[in-house]
């Protein structure tokens, strides 16, 4: 069971990697580096809301998973 978490852990971590980093492709350099964007707010829609989404979601799994992984070795 503590191996099958593990795994669920890595798959999740490299998940979630690659969802942010398809994120952050559509920004420019200057804004992902924390510079000026402009100012201009927009909304988000189609797959960059999906994108959004699906990371909040798989965070919060990964989470879960870490603490339920503590509380089983403890």
């Amino acid at each position: 069971m503590n191996q099958a978490t593990q795994i669920g852990q890595i798959i999740l971590a490299i998940l979630l990697t690659v969802v942010i980093l398809l994120q952050s492709k559509g920004s420019s350099f200057s804004g992902a580096m924390g510079g000026d964007s402009g100012g201009i707010y927009h909304t988000r829609r189609g797959l960059e809301k999906t994108l959004f989404q699906l990371t909040i979601a798989l965070a919060v799994v990964f989470v879960a998973l870490s603490v339920f992984t503590a509380a089983i070795v403890s």
